[in-house]
């Protein structure tokens, strides 16, 4: 079994996009609906743009869901088995397994980033990469701390991201350091992304996404609250909603689809990240780029 799997913020780069752009009909015209919908150019934030620009909560989050499925627009006879994404990919990933069109997948990407936007600006927070500890340690000293903080992002075993308020962050990075995590690195990120520092951007979502009409998957959507495979529209709709303040639960899911019969994982989008996760996580599985 074939699945794609789609990244999420931390996968731009400058110039991404634009060999698309200039060979493919199909892969035009969506940039240039895109530019419509969101009402300004991100097409010259992605080809012209500085890293700098690029950065924003704003414009990384529908450049990234834009290049994924531009990318996957231009395969031919495309038809996974199976489709997961990491955070904001879980967007890329219902646009491939036909949950959303691209135009409603866009507006409530957009609608997304700038709801956490806000909420980053409102709840000043980061997110911090531990390296080389047991996902129960990590666990338990952040249950611990006194303020905010919590695991956010279970990449591969032994590389959990936490996310929180900047002081319950920093205690726990020093807390874990003397656990024996090898290392306990900030991320340079706007603010707490999968914690409850989120709900307020959680609440606009979810009227967002109440009002945009969601179809059955063509194939199993492996979600990131719970690494289990959904369908179902309301399933689906739930479960989206809930990931923004929910941890990412990718090891799980990768687990699970091999568990399930996926021998073969595709990345599409920007960057070679997950690739990386997926054999971290089973060696024997075949992982590669569009």
């Amino acid at each position: 079994m074939k699945a794609y799997i789609f990244p999420g913020q931390g996968s731009q780069f400058t110039g991404m996009g634009k060999d698309l752009y200039d060979n493919h009909a199909k892969a035009k015209t969506l940039f240039e609906q895109a530019n419509q919908i969101l009402g300004f150019r991100i097409t010259d934030v992605l080809f012209t743009g500085t890293e700098e620009d690029l950065k924003q909560t704003k414009v990384t989050q529908p450049a990234i869901f834009l290049h994924s499925v531009v990318l996957a627009s231009t395969i031919e006879n495309f038809k996974p088995d199976a489709v997961a994404g990491h955070s904001l990919g879980e967007f890329s990933a219902l646009v491939a397994a036909q949950v959303l069109t691209f135009e409603e997948a866009l507006r409530l990407v957009a609608k997304r980033a700038e709801a956490m936007q806000k909420a980053c600006e409102a709840n000043p927070s980061t997110m911090a990469a531990i390296l080389n500890l047991d996902d129960a340690v990590v666990e338990k000293i952040c249950a611990e701390i006194q303020g905010i903080v919590v695991a956010a992002n279970y990449n591969c075993p032994g590389q959990l991201v936490i996310s929180g308020t900047h002081e319950a962050v920093n205690e726990a990075c020093e807390k874990l350091k003397a656990a024996g995590a090898k290392r306990a690195l900030l991320l340079p990120v706007g603010g707490a992304f999968h914690s409850p520092l989120m709900k307020s951007a959680e609440q606009e979502l979810a009227t967002a996404i109440e009002n945009t009409s969601f179809k059955q998957a063509i194939c199993p959507v492996y979600q990131n609250v719970d690494a289990k495979p959904y369908t179902q529209a309301a399933d689906i709709r739930r479960n989206l909603v809930a990931q923004l303040t929910a941890p990412v639960r990718w090891t799980q899911t990768i687990q699970n689809m091999v568990a399930d019969g996926t021998t073969n994982f595709v990345e599409c989008g920007p960057g070679k990240v997950l690739q990386g996760l997926v054999k971290k996580i089973h060696k024997d599985a075949l992982a590669e780029s569009v």
